[in-house]
């Protein structure tokens, strides 16, 4: 049966708003977006033949179902404006204020990004975009309400492109829909995209269910009476539905090899309580009559998910000796289980303490995702990345105990040492043993379900072993033991550092406050292009800056300009990138080692030219590189293969004005482009300018010009222009 309203008018939204909504300012605002959002669609026709006006006020429809306030009411209306029509996004600043505004420009950007992908890594970062880039979590939940209404009328798009949108949905925004607890979204989601990605599965599961409805139904009904009557006994007031497992939570579990006979749910109660203490109670007087199956029994209420979900859940023998799986909750705990952060918005209280707690708790449950953000930037490959992602983000998770009670959430395989990590760095650092459940156990242990976990400390202690980086199963864990030993070696190379020219100078009988005077740092910083002096004496320390190389600077050593260039062109022969074969022709040489820079990184249409190095073949560098372009000898001719194999990386340095949602401008360019985004590195935050290095992969000069000028046209941004180390 259709959910979606093929002829909603807004009489009707209107009519679901003003159950939650009475401030007739708000009201007006809503109905003004609503005669904006019809003027500029006016005309236009959906592929399903409806008016367009039909989908703002559908998606707007479907976030009253979970009490939207009115800002998010009036985005959802206007979410397609900017993108479809002329209205800008500075007019509906002036006709709606920078809340609705902000809300409107998010959902705009998001959309412009292409998620139809197979590669896993781009999946899992499109998912790190959509929420660590955005700085409302309003905005994904309209994206949310946008995507289900799409899904509700996808029968319209022809069925490849059907496949196409529902595994973009399961891969990418109902695993978001989880995170942030509204199930009710969740899982018609689900339901509707298994319907189009794999309909003989989803057909098959729902004849099956057919086949069975009317003996389920009348054993629930059964049940549902028996369950009611000895709650009566006790005067626990209550109200008991039949509740229906979801297609797609029964194709899981069929998809792990569970027979459809073993699935316990089928059968399924839901029963509704006034208060916690009645919850427990309503548990104890059903297994006193109805044996419990050992198990199968989860208390969420003392211990909530993440997504702040509650309720009480147990598996009986029941009538007609059948197996019953029954959830026990309040109706403020079924609240949240459908709504989840979104219930926050139909609290009626107004005053700055209930939005700072809700904005709180948005913040604790967008944390999951901007942990992901992190590990992004610490992971050296995006295998590795979406291993991480894969198995801290996408898998079950267990709750372990604090000693004092507290309920940590970790991803299965998780040690002693991630949990330790997890309540904070200072006990993870400070930490010499680990006791589960009164035992000590290794570092390495696996933790459990419930299990109690002690984390002994000593402040004395000198910090972390690098052996637990290999013992950590979590890349956050890992990457706080890298951090303190960064901070570490930094201070030692310093150190180091300062030991190193100390001794130089007494080799020299030179003066060490001479040679690390003012006048004389300011040289160095200069030509090594260091940002401080810690970072000098860190390079020094690590072998990078040798005492000869600075007294040859301050000395003006005889070498030629043609020399130091020689010299730093070969360093940078360290770092290079092996071209596929035939990418670069050689006149007249054949099966020779072929590399590209790293200093210029060229990518194909670039005007390149070749630097025979010793034992290292040739280094391709672009035509204009310092490096090599005053050089003469040891150059040769070479030039980029007509048909490419590959893609090349090379990097851009962005100047912009200003921070505020700047990347998700700059990535949202890289839709419909064949150029993808290896990294972003921040490296300037001053108060007049912002520095991005961006590295990416293209497939020819012409795509990377086009990209340049797409980024040059962002307003805020002052100049994109590549990179030459």
């Amino acid at each position: 049966m259709r959910k979606d309203k093929p002829n909603l008018t807004f009489e009707e939204l209107r009519e679901k708003v003003i159950t939650y909504i009475n401030d007739e300012k708000d009201l007006d605002m809503i109905r003004k977006a609503y005669m904006l959002a019809f003027e500029k669609h006016f005309g236009v026709k959906r592929k399903s033949g409806e008016d367009y006006i039909i989908h703002p006020l559908n998606v707007a429809y479907i976030l009253t179902e979970i009490f939207a306030d009115a800002a998010t009411i009036q985005a959802a209306l206007l979410h397609d404006v900017v993108e479809d029509t002329d209205v800008t996004i500075d007019e509906i600043t002036e006709m709606f204020g920078s809340e609705v505004s902000l809300l409107v420009d998010g959902v705009t950007k998001i959309n412009k990004l292409n998620f139809q992908c197979d590669n896993e890594a781009m999946i899992a970062n499109h998912r790190k975009i959509l929420v660590g880039l955005t700085e409302d979590v309003r905005v994904i939940i309209v994206k949310l309400a946008d995507r289900l209404h799409n899904m509700r009328t996808l029968w319209v798009i022809p069925e490849k492109k059907q496949k196409l949108k529902a595994k973009e949905t399961l891969d990418i925004l109902t695993p978001i829909a989880h995170r942030l607890g509204i199930g009710s979204i969740k899982s018609e989601l689900e339901d509707l995209s298994l319907r189009y990605y794999k309909p003989d599965v989803y057909f098959e599961i729902v004849e099956k269910l057919n086949q069975s409805k009317a003996e389920r139904d009348e054993l629930v009904v059964k049940m549902k009476n028996s369950v009611s009557g000895i709650l009566n006994e006790h005067d626990i007031k209550h109200e008991i539905k039949g509740r229906a497992k979801s297609i797609y939570s029964i194709y899981k579990k069929l998809d792990k090899g569970k027979k459809f006979s073993d699935i316990f749910d089928l059968l399924a109660l839901r029963v509704y309580v006034d208060t916690e203490a009645e919850c427990y109670q309503a548990l104890g007087i059903i297994h006193s009559k109805y044996r419990p199956i050992p198990k199968r029994f989860k208390d969420y209420v003392a211990m909530p998910k993440t997504n702040m979900y509650q309720s009480l859940h147990t598996t009986v023998f029941g009538e007609g000796g059948q197996l019953y799986e029954i959830q026990i909750r309040t109706y403020e705990m079924d609240r949240i289980a459908e709504l989840g952060i979104a219930s926050h918005w139909s609290y009626k209280e107004k005053g700055s303490n209930v939005k700072a707690s809700m904005k709180n708790t948005m913040e604790q449950k967008l944390q999951f995702f901007r942990n992901i953000m992190e590990l992004k930037q610490e992971e050296v490959n995006d295998e590795a990345f979406v291993k991480s992602v894969s198995e801290e983000v996408l898998k079950e998770n267990i709750y372990v105990f604090t000693p004092k009670g507290d309920v940590i959430e970790l991803p299965i395989g998780s040690t002693p040492i991630d949990f330790a990590y997890r309540v904070h760095s200072g006990v993870g650092d400070k930490m010499v043993g680990a006791i589960v459940n009164n035992n000590i156990v290794p570092l390495d242990y696996q933790l459990k379900d419930n299990d109690i976990v002690k984390i002994n400390t000593n402040k004395n202690s000198v910090g972390p072993s690098r052996e637990w980086i290999n013992m950590a199963f979590t890349s956050s864990a890992k990457n706080k033991i890298k951090g303190f030993f960064n901070k570490i070696d930094k201070e030692g190379y310093i150190q180091k550092g300062e030991d190193i020219l100390k001794e130089e100078c007494r080799k020299r009988k030179t003066s060490y406050a001479e040679l690390t005077s003012n006048e004389n740092m300011d040289k160095f910083l200069k030509e090594y292009k260091f940002q401080n002096v810690q970072e000098f004496f860190v390079n020094v320390g690590n072998g990078k800056i040798t005492p000869i190389m600075l007294y040859n600077l301050l000395n003006q050593s005889n070498e030629t300009k043609a020399d130091l260039i020689l010299k730093k062109a070969t360093n940078n022969y360290k770092v290079v990138s092996q071209v596929s074969k035939n990418d670069i022709i050689v006149e007249g040489i054949d099966d020779i080692k072929v590399n590209v820079a790293s200093c210029c990184k060229p990518v194909p249409g670039d005007r390149v030219i070749g630097y025979i190095t010793k034992g290292h073949g040739i280094t391709v560098h672009r035509a204009v590189c310092p490096n090599v372009s005053e050089l003469e000898e040891r150059l040769i001719e070479v030039k980029w293969n007509a048909k490419i194999s590959k893609k090349y990386l090379t990097t851009l340095l962005i100047r912009a004005s200003e921070n505020k949602n700047i990347l998700l401008d700059v990535i949202s360019k890289t839709s419909n482009t064949d150029i993808t985004i290896q990294s972003i590195n921040s490296i300037s935050n001053s108060t007049n300018e912002y520095l991005f290095e961006i590295t990416v992969d293209v497939n020819k000069k012409e795509t990377l010009a086009k990209f340049m000028n797409e980024i040059d046209s962002i307003p805020r941004i002052v100049s994109v222009e590549r990179i030459i180390k």
